[in-house]
Order: structure tokens, then C-alpha cells, then sequence
């Protein structure tokens, strides 16, 4: 099979909780302190109390523009943070990987485009299965989040 040998890539940030939820959102832009509020724009547009969110320690998600967000919108939505260097505590890790497992070897995608739509397929299917998604907290380090969590989404 020819190939061009270009490289190309596509981003994807997504939340899922303990009840078999998962939000996402794929995109090609950099991951910065605008994307990220988009995402939580979005992603408190689906809930009518506030969201407590456990994330990582990205610089974006501790940027100013972030906190300025963060504090605008305080009564919706409050970020707590891992410890760092702890990818081992995180399930949306669990996620990220299932999703490299999980994208088609047999027809790679040949542009950006069709890896956007490949990457949003597998998401939209994971959404459909939360069985799956209750399953990335079974792991012997994110046990800690099934105690009882009434927050949880």
C-alpha cells in the first residue's frame, strides 16, 4: 500500500464517572487554556447541580485563563487535582488507552479527517456501553473512586 509518510494527529480530552457516563470532545487545534473551557462549557451544559472534576495536572488546566474560568463559574463546576505524576490514579487514562486498542489496524486512516471520525466513533460507542466505562474503575489504583460517591455523574 503507498503512503504518503505525512504525519497528522488529532486530540480528544473526556470524562467519565463511576455510573457509566463519559463526556468527550475530539479536536485538532493545540490543547490550551481555550479549548479546555470550551470543553467545560460544554460539559456543564449537561448537568443542573455543580460538577466536582478529578483531573490531572496539565499546565492548561492550571493556567490563568482556566482559573479565571473556573472562578467565574465556581457555583457549577470545581476542578480537584491528582497528585502529580500519578497517571496510575487516573481511569480517563484507562480510556486513552482502550482507544489506541480499540482504533482499526486493518484500514488506517489516510488524513485527519477520517481519524477525527474514527476517534468520535469509538467515543459515541463507549457512550453507548457503560458497562465499559464503569469497568475503567475496577483497576486496583482507581478503586479509590468507587467508595460511596454521591457526586459522581
Amino acid at each position: 500500500m503507498r503512503r504518503t509518510g505525512n504525519r497528522f494527529s488529532v486530540n480528544a480530552i473526556s470524562a467519565i464517572s463511576t455510573k457509566g457516563r463519559m463526556h468527550f470532545m475530539v479536536f485538532t487545534e493545540t490543547f490550551d487554556a481555550k479549548v479546555m473551557c470550551r470543553f467545560l462549557v460544554r460539559f456543564i451544559g449537561h448537568f443542573d447541580r455543580k460538577i466536582h472534576l478529578v483531573v490531572d495536572g496539565h499546565s492548561v488546566r492550571r493556567s490563568r485563563a482556566v482559573r479565571t474560568w473556573l472562578a467565574d463559574h465556581a457555583d457549577r463546576i470545581e476542578l480537584h487535582f491528582l497528585p502529580s505524576y500519578s497517571p496510575e490514579l487516573n481511569p480517563d487514562e484507562l480510556v486513552n488507552a482502550d482507544l489506541k486498542r480499540s482504533l482499526p489496524t486493518s484500514s488506517r486512516a489516510r488524513n485527519q479527517a477520517q481519524l477525527a471520525a474514527e476517534t468520535r466513533r469509538f467515543f459515541h460507542r463507549r457512550q453507548r456501553q457503560p458497562h465499559i466505562v464503569r469497568g475503567y474503575f475496577g483497576g486496583p489504583h482507581v478503586r479509590y473512586t468507587l467508595e460511596e460517591n454521591h457526586l459522581s455523574f
